[in-house]
């Protein structure tokens, strides 16, 4: 490898991204739009604090409260980066680091992959391919964690074979980073620990240690894992106080609770009290095995789309097999696996709703690289028998294996992001906003709504969001937090209220005021 080929995947990791982005006016989603909004108050000087409210698992006391009590908060960080060095706070500054980073995963994919094969022509195919990502194409552009991801979990493969004294505390500084951007980041600080294991000790060796080898691990093992614990806290440490002071607890309040969700849409119950432990096993475990069995399903077969690329996944195993000695790959089918199970049997709901496809992002750069690798091995299988022996084969493959690539891009970015309308949900929260200002309402009222970090973007309006339950848990949610209005949108509602959609004029609590674009407008009338 040399620094051109370096140089051509960056222009056109750079290139790609930033063309999607053409098409990506706004953030898309809930999660975009947080981290978005989170870049936004950072970068106006109003800290990590927020003045929406996406879900009650926290318990919040009112509005503005404390931001990131969910999802972490280094997206928003980023976002806010690119605000500041801008001097904007449009959404174009708040995605620009994102592109930026995405250009910066090629490089790293092809660096890793170029360590493990000193092959340069596959490293630049790897570098290709985590171009032409397939499904993750759509959201690299945004402001959220995928290439964060990617970069912080290619970098801790890249390290992790090495001798060097510092080693150990880096992979626990990306173990840091990678909770920083996410909660499941925490599975790396584990991943770290396993790694000073594996470093000290042949684990290919299969014969019991003596007593005395025995002792030198531990006294090699000790200090590098406390290495790993102090580059952890050197990242995590600051965030970890701040949730001490705030919530008298390491982590924050909010995502504790999801253990005992019995569906998805209790992520938004309200009060967050009713979701108990009793509550979880009254509902019995023939429904939590149902449910453990639909995110299984779920997650498989992300693992063969997203994750394996779908003609891609024969390649990554073959690579992986021919790889299975090599540290990294114990590190990555270790963590890979762990995750799976956590994303299946523990979280079933947050899994296979996206948090899997999320989080498996950090092993992506391993697999593009496996991918290759198991393609040369096949050819290398199929010219030792006499086919296809010219010497420029193996190139024209590879060759045939990127432009699959590309070609599936092209096709699922066209469906994700033209065709089927980027954030077109969102669209509709201005033509809301003018309404209510056209019918004097004031712009310090609060609102109840499906995405409440989308709507402050699309009006810069406090909002909450619609809450899990009936109308009587719509009032009770009006109630504490001063909320005055009600935007119910079509597709966007609960069963227990969708009569009220259906019906919107037959509830004297919850006046109707109008539609703009299927969402439906309301006064909330509360017995003061």
């Amino acid at each position: 490898m040399n620094w051109r080929h370096y140089a051509v995947l960056f222009v056109i990791g750079l290139i790609v991204p930033f063309a999607v982005s053409r098409f990506q006016t706004l953030p898309g989603y809930m999660d975009a739009d947080y981290y978005f909004a989170g870049g936004v108050q950072l970068a106006s000087g109003k800290g990590f604090t927020e003045p929406y409210i996406w879900n009650y698992l926290s318990n919040p006391q009112g509005l503005p409260h404390p931001s990131h009590t969910y999802w972490m908060p280094l997206a928003s960080i980023v976002s806010a980066i690119g605000m500041w060095l801008t001097g904007q706070t449009d959404y174009t500054a708040g995605r620009a680091a994102f592109i930026l980073l995405s250009a910066c995963v090629p490089l790293l994919t092809a660096a890793l992959a170029f360590d493990i094969t000193r092959k340069p022509f596959l490293a630049v195919v790897s570098g290709l391919l985590s171009i032409f990502s397939l499904y993750y194409a759509p959201f690299m552009p945004v402001p959220d964690n995928y290439a964060l991801y990617m970069l912080f979990g290619g970098t801790f493969l890249f390290l992790a074979p090495r001798k060097q004294q510092w080693i150990p505390i880096a992979l626990g500084a990306l173990a840091g980073l990678l909770t920083l951007a996410r909660s499941d980041g925490l599975l790396w600080l584990g991943l770290a620990g396993l790694t000073v294991i594996w470093r000290s000790v042949n684990v290919e060796d299969t014969s019991p240690l003596s007593h005395w080898e025995r002792v030198r691990v531990r006294v090699r093992v000790i200090p590098a894992s406390l290495l790993a614990l102090l580059g952890y806290l050197i990242v995590m440490g600051p965030w970890h106080l701040r949730n001490i002071n705030l919530f008298r607890s390491f982590m924050t309040p909010g995502g504790r609770r999801l253990l005992w969700l019995e569906n998805y849409n209790q992520t938004f119950i309200y009060p967050p009290e009713n979701l108990t432990r009793d509550g979880f096993l009254a509902a019995g475990w023939n429904e939590a095995l149902k449910d453990r069995i639909a995110a299984f399903s779920s997650n498989l077969g992300n693992t063969f789309a997203a994750q394996g690329e779908i003609f891609l996944l024969p390649f990554i195993i073959l690579g992986l097999w021919q790889l299975r000695h090599d540290l990294r790959t114990k590190i990555a089918l270790t963590g890979w696996l762990i995750l799976f199970f956590v994303m299946t049997v523990i979280f079933p709901f947050a899994g296979s709703r996206g948090s899997f496809f999320h989080a498996g992002a950090a092993f992506q750069p391993y697999w593009w690289v496996a991918a290759p690798l198991g393609l040369d091995i096949v050819m290398q299988w199929v010219r030792s028998r006499g086919q296809f022996t010219d010497k420029n084969a193996p190139y024209v493959f590879q060759g045939i294996l990127v432009l699959l690539s590309i070609l599936m891009t092209l096709y699922l970015v066209n469906f994700r992001v033209i065709t089927d309308g980027w954030a077109r949900d969102d669209f509709i929260y201005p033509s809301v906003e003018k309404m209510f200002l056209d019918n004097g309402i004031s712009p310090n009222d609060i609102l109840i709504v499906r995405n409440p970090p989308g709507y402050f973007i699309g009006s810069g309006r406090s909002s909450v969001s619609l809450p899990f339950g009936d109308e009587a848990t719509i009032l009770a949610v009006a109630e504490r937090y001063n909320a005055s209005y009600l935007v119910i949108e079509k597709g966007g509602t609960f069963e227990a209220i969708q009569d009220l959609y259906d019906n919107p004029r037959d509830n004297p609590s919850v006046i109707y005021l109008g539609e703009v674009d299927g969402a439906r407008l309301y006064r909330i009338e509360l017995a003061r």
